[in-house]
């Protein structure tokens, strides 16, 4: 999240104090700075909706083995075959199964789960575009540059700047 407005500088007073706080004053610290930001009208979300995957329950092991498999595996091309054999199912039973559980297409999810986690490292890190574009698993920075876009919205350099402000 970015914070704007008068909630910023209130927040990361309080930031600073829970670095320094012990026991239950933490929590106490913690709880202020959510209430603050839970009031602040001006807040933007900086991460796409693959930088906090969904979580199901843990009676469907099958879609938690996909979940597994993706997240270790993303920043590689990813077969249809391969995933479809994770699952345990045929390759066009697999497309219908992950569409009809998580709404999207295995690639859409692959996607989201890749400009994740390009949102992390843009935040973390000073990693050039063009390299970020290929730890995060895309093949090049043309498709990268306009799945990220419609994603969160932004340029992948828009978004840094304004994590940065």
């Amino acid at each position: 999240m970015q914070i704007e407005g008068s909630a910023r500088s209130r927040v990361a007073t309080i930031l600073e104090q829970l670095s320094y706080a012990e026991g239950s004053q933490r929590i106490l610290l913690m709880i202020e700075a959510l209430m603050i930001i839970s009031s602040e009208q001006n807040c933007t979300e900086l991460s796409s909706v693959g930088f906090r995957p969904n979580d199901y329950s843990d009676e469907d092991e099958r879609l938690q083995a996909i979940f597994d498999y993706s997240g270790k595996h993303f920043k590689h091309r990813i077969a249809l075959e391969e995933i479809a054999e994770i699952a345990n199912i045929s390759p066009n039973s697999f497309c219908r199964y992950f569409k009809s559980r998580t709404g999207k297409t295995y690639s859409q999810y692959l996607i989201e789960l890749r400009v994740g986690y390009a949102c992390r490292l843009l935040i973390e890190t000073n990693t050039c575009l063009k390299r970020l574009c290929f730890e995060s698993g895309f093949n090049n920075f043309s498709s990268f540059h306009k799945y990220f876009k419609i994603i969160t919205g932004r340029s992948p350099l828009m978004y840094q700047k304004e994590y940065m402000m």
